[in-house]
């Protein structure tokens, strides 16, 4: 379904430097006489294969990007990239960078994990250019040093658990803290998207195409702000609500599970000859949250771990997928009735092919870490008085059943030391930009999608009626490839906003 430390002179001086930058024009980025950021430029990137195990065409390289972009003479970072050629030189249009979301989403393996699985047409044309974000992978990886129950992060909210609470999230920021203190302050999105310019910049290209999901939707938004003519062809999939960072991020989970819940009732009522869950939404409605009730006083046995009333609250995303949730519902009721286990959850998931083996390996809570840095680095409007976690959390556990209190519940932000160095980035431009959205998306709703839209007045958006999960193109092959096909291929976006059936 996410930083600063004292350092608030320098980072100012970042802003001031993309400003600069950001006025030049592509050609003269990074070229005048004595620009510090020249020699990130004119690295030469050292192409050689991936790993043993993967195939010769995927190459992988290491740049140097600097840690603060106000002071680049000082500490540099690697920034690990990789590629597979466009599939044709005469047709080639450019680069086409690539990022898979997250925040902490590692993206070196992309373009093969979802390149590959793109139009023919669009790997024809384009260089597919994966790479790991700043803190991430194998670009200089972030680790604090967390448990793995210190990386759970999504906590329902009661009384008796607040406190507890209190204490997880100071925990993680502590440990944050200690470990990585002076590097958290850098592990932004703005300075994630100044490391896509240096990229662009040394692969040669005036220009970037670009292709983001979930988080990466906001990179490359805010991409787009500050380097608005540098982006090429950009296409947001799945996308989040530039104005909602991060807070309201969270909170808009739980407003999106109550109306895929909504309308998993309506789907389940209909076929309540096959489920006996109910014959009504209302009937199919009570009939979960008696299972909850039943679950708070004794978990139900699952072939997995048995499940408490706050794991399937909290397990929301299920009811995206009517198909799957209602049969899975239904063998939670009887096995809470004393029949056989459970399966654990409502799907088994496919297996991915691996990834390869690359060079280094990355500390075990690198995506959490990394995560936590975004999440708390990009905006300093998280509260910091824990009363104000619990307060929303009562109110949004009354608005929001499912998800209400876990969305506004404590996180680390609250303790964060060096949260909010920049100010949040406010994404407000007509540069040209495709959006891609499933109607019935648990981790970007609809509604943060519409946001996105409002607010790149240059973008069009492409909406998959009926469309379910999170990832359109090159994950459901659905009937937005075709208009994002044409785009990437031609440039021109839709003449206006598309709506089409997934079916």
């Amino acid at each position: 379904m996410t930083v600063r430390n004292g350092r608030t002179t320098s980072l100012l001086t970042v802003g001031a430097v993309a400003a600069l930058l950001s006025a030049l024009t592509p050609a003269a980025s990074f070229a005048a006489t004595g620009d510090p950021l020249r020699q990130y430029a004119q690295q030469q990137p050292h192409w050689q294969r991936c790993a043993p195990d993967s195939p010769a065409a995927f190459q992988c390289a290491t740049l140097k990007v600097p840690l603060d972009y106000g002071d680049p003479g000082g500490r540099k970072i690697d920034l690990a990239i990789s590629r597979i050629k466009a599939g044709s030189a005469a047709e080639r249009h450019g680069a086409l960078l690539l990022n898979p979301g997250g925040p902490g989403g590692a993206g070196l393996d992309m373009p093969l994990s979802v390149g590959t699985l793109l139009p023919a047409a669009v790997q024809r044309q384009y260089d597919l250019i994966g790479f790991d974000p700043r803190g991430v992978g194998q670009s200089s990886p972030l680790g604090c040093g967390l448990t793995d129950d210190e990386q759970n992060w999504e906590h329902a909210y009661t009384d008796r658990t607040f406190a507890k609470d209190v204490a997880w999230a100071r925990t993680v920021a502590d440990k944050c803290q200690a470990e990585e203190g002076d590097t958290l302050p850098y592990i932004t999105t703005r300075n994630t998207a100044r490391d896509l310019d240096v990229i662009r910049a040394v692969l040669g290209e005036k220009k970037i195409s670009y292709l983001g999901y979930s988080y990466g939707t906001y990179l490359g938004a805010v991409y787009t702000q500050m380097f608005p003519q540098r982006a090429d062809r950009v296409v947001l999939d799945s996308a989040v609500d530039p104005t909602t960072i991060w807070r309201g991020t969270f909170q808009g989970w739980a407003k999106g599970a109550e109306l895929d819940f909504t309308r998993w009732t309506e789907w389940a009522a209909e076929r309540n000859a096959t489920y006996r869950l109910g014959a009504t939404p209302d009937e199919v409605r009570r009939t979960f949250w008696d299972l909850v009730a039943q679950a708070d006083r004794k978990p139900i046995p699952t072939e997995g771990a048995p499940l408490t009333g706050d794991d399937l609250r909290l397990g929301y995303d299920a009811f995206v997928h009517v198909e799957t949730a209602s049969p899975w519902i239904a063998a939670l009721k009887e096995a809470a009735a004393g029949g056989k286990p459970a399966p654990a959850g409502p799907t088994t998931p496919a297996p991915h092919p691996a990834p390869p083996t690359f060079a280094h390996s990355v500390p075990a809570d690198n995506a959490g870490a990394a995560a936590w840095a975004i999440f708390c680095g990009d905006t300093g409007s998280w509260p910091r008085d824990p009363e104000q976690y619990r307060r929303d959390a009562i109110r949004d556990k009354a608005r929001y059943p499912l998800y209400g209190d876990a969305g506004s519940n404590i996180q680390p932000c609250a303790f964060w030391q060096s949260a909010g160095g920049e100010p949040t980035t406010v994404v407000n431009n007509d540069v040209s930009v495709l959006i891609l959205q499933n109607q019935w998306d648990s981790q970007t709703p609809l509604a943060m999608a519409q946001g996105m839209h409002r607010a790149l007045r240059g973008s069009r958006m492409v909406t998959v009626a009926g469309g379910e999960g999170h990832g359109v193109l090159g994950v459901t092959k659905s009937c937005a490839d075709a208009s994002a096909t044409a785009y990437l291929t031609t440039g021109r976006l839709p003449a206006k906003d598309q709506t089409c059936s997934s079916k």
